[in-house]
């Protein structure tokens, strides 16, 4: 299960990051030089189901998610008003989040594919990494 954590807090975006529900096709295009880019931690909570908490690092590119950890994949990104969406998969696991950006900190909430896990992310941007 903590796999499956993993997945999520890309993002999530995760995030981590961070608004995760949108699938990569929905994803928001690159944004030149946008405000959220930089490094991110991401703490991802469960609150349905059993698949623990997690916290992950993530980086925002010209307003595009990706996971500083390769084992799994991230495609989503923040739009210029800072919501976030973004699809997680992985380990033959996959998740949808979705929630907010602001210059600093995030938050939002998350569900796994298959419905048997849910919960919130919180996202705060890491010193230095602007």
């Amino acid at each position: 299960m903590e796999h499956l954590l993993r997945l999520v807090l890309v993002s999530t975006v995760a995030a981590v990051l961070l608004g995760f529900a949108s699938p990569a096709s929905n994803a928001a295009p690159r944004i030149a030089n946008s405000p959220y880019d930089g490094a991110w931690s991401v703490a991802i909570y469960t609150l349905r189901g059993d698949c623990g908490s997690v916290r992950v690092a993530v980086r925002i590119v010209g307003g595009r998610v990706y996971s500083e950890d390769q084992s799994y994949q991230a495609n989503g990104g923040v739009g210029a008003n800072g919501v976030v969406r973004v699809a997680v998969s992985g380990f033959g696991r996959s998740a949808t989040g979705s929630g907010r950006l602001s210059r600093n900190a995030g938050a939002g909430s998350w569900r796994s594919s298959r419905g048997e896990c849910s919960g919130s992310w919180s996202a705060s941007r890491r010193a230095g990494y602007y």
